[in-house]
């Protein structure tokens, strides 16, 4: 009897301490689970698909040269003051006052010196005075004879100097050759730039680009899409904030964005900026650029709460 009654209490207390084992884990679960159960989706950038212009490139270099440009030798001691020459002058002021009589503007432009120099004829020191109307900025480039099916007069161009290297000039083709060159395979081009602020000066190196087959196309930032193989993806945003990885087809890029051929549609929301805390079929907190709402911000709000 004492031997079962031994036994009986052993099992007894097997069981409360298995029973203890298995309350101590539900209790530390369910503790845990509250603590962090709450945890906010990750705060995503996300953005809509937009129509962008798109267009292919032809890059090439050319050098400025003004829209009508003359020159003046002077002699120095033909001056009846010395020399002040305005930085531009309207067609007809006077440019420089001589004894021998007065240069007058033939037309509107910037006016420049190159210095003093010997003359070739006679001893004495001449200055050589410059103007050059530079409202229009021109230049010649050479294309390469493969484009010449692509290339039609009026086709914007874009070009960049060293000395702006914030700022792009507007410009378009103003002529093409009809001869393509023997020599270099290449078809002699004209550009025309508009420069009504002077600030592009005759000589400077010019880098062009041609704008070709230019066009409005569905775009997405860059940062939204992701290259597996050949392969391209972004994550579709749905009404319930759900990220859903949708392969789409891509064409160029240009200006941080990537043209969409097909796979979205114009007013899509997609994960911008982010990828890498995104997972398929996982919720997002979606962001706009410009909103101030961050998974901080929603983590406070959840711990008030």
């Amino acid at each position: 009897m004492k031997r079962s009654t031994k036994i009986l209490s052993i099992v007894i207390i097997f069981f409360l301490i298995i029973a203890s084992v298995i309350i101590a884990r539900t209790m530390i679960g369910s503790h845990f689970k509250k603590k962090f159960g709450k945890r906010p989706p990750p705060g995503i950038m996300v953005t809509e698909v937009v129509e962008n212009r798109f267009f292919e490139k032809i890059e090439t270099f050319g050098t400025a040269v003004s829209n009508r440009n003359d020159s003046f030798r002077i002699k120095k001691d033909d001056l009846l003051d010395e020399l002040e020459l305005n930085n531009y002058v309207n067609k007809g002021d006077i440019i420089v006052k001589l004894k021998s009589g007065n240069i007058i503007a033939p037309f509107s432009g910037v006016v420049g010196y190159t210095g003093l120099t010997k003359d070739i004829f006679v001893s004495d020191k001449t200055i050589i005075i410059t103007l050059d109307d530079t409202k229009i900025i021109y230049s010649d480039i050479k294309i390469p004879e493969n484009y010449y099916s692509l290339l039609d007069k009026g086709l914007p161009i874009e070009a960049k100097v060293s000395s702006f290297k914030n700022k792009t000039f507007k410009g378009e083709i103003d002529f093409i050759s009809s001869r393509i060159n023997a020599d270099t395979r290449s078809l002699l081009t004209r550009i025309k730039i508009d420069n009504s602020d002077l600030d592009l000066i005759p000589g400077s190196l010019l880098e062009v680009s041609i704008m070709l087959n230019m066009r409005n196309s569905l775009a997405v930032p860059d940062t939204s899409v992701i290259m597996e193989g050949e392969k391209a993806f972004v994550y579709k945003v749905s009404s319930e904030n759900i990220a859903n990885k949708t392969e789409v087809k891509i064409g160029n890029r240009n200006e941080g964005n990537i043209e969409i051929l097909t796979g979205l549609n114009e007013g899509d929301v997609i994960v911008a900026e982010g990828l890498k805390k995104v997972f398929p079929r996982a919720k997002i907190n979606p962001i706009k650029e410009g909103e101030g709402k961050t998974e901080s911000n929603w983590k406070k709000k959840e711990d008030k709460n």
